[in-house]
């Protein structure tokens, strides 16, 4: 990579650091093609990505912004996965961690906040930014559906009173 390269990689990594939610850093080594595939169809799937970055030009990136943490994060061949909902891509990569043992999550960081890997997983046991809508709408809509049933009710009970007074006038 000449000069101008790393300089266009750089600022591609900040911007892809400033849009994720949480940055997950991961060990990739011993994966073959067709494990990182699978690996990155999985991520692509839940809005995230796999990228295989150059230690240099990742603590270039974050231009010390997350401490000497941080930085030692990347060492040896080193994998990001980053979604702009925090938890979809570490949900993904400790999953895939767990079923494959050439993967290893090191860690990672949510904005200033470097994540040992225990605070990665605990931010994958989270429920997804989807599942949290769902469960709002679902407690926003569950009075509603009660209150047109109360409201219901009344007009259902005049309905069969007016019904009992026809046939009692049609017999």
């Amino acid at each position: 990579m000449d000069r101008a390269q790393k300089q266009e990689a750089i600022e591609s990594l900040k911007g892809e650091f400033a849009a994720a939610g949480a940055v997950v850093v991961t060990h990739y080594m011993g994966l073959t093609v067709a494990e990182m595939t699978d690996l990155r169809g999985r991520l692509r799937e839940q809005g995230a990505q796999l990228k295989v970055v150059k230690n240099t030009l990742a603590q270039k990136a974050l231009d010390g912004a997350i401490g000497e943490a941080g930085d030692s994060l990347f060492k040896g061949p080193v994998a990001i996965a980053f979604a702009p909902d925090p938890v979809s891509a570490a949900k993904v990569a400790t999953q895939y961690a767990k079923d494959n043992d050439k993967f290893t999550v090191v860690g990672g960081f949510m904005g200033q906040q470097v994540l040992d890997k225990a605070s990665v997983t605990a931010l994958a046991s989270l429920p997804s930014l989807d599942q949290l809508r769902g469960k709002i709408i679902g407690l926003l809509q569950a009075p509603a559906t009660k209150v047109a049933g109360v409201l219901q009710a009344p007009a259902g009970q005049l309905a069969r009173v007016f019904n009992a007074y026809a046939t009692k006038d049609a017999a």
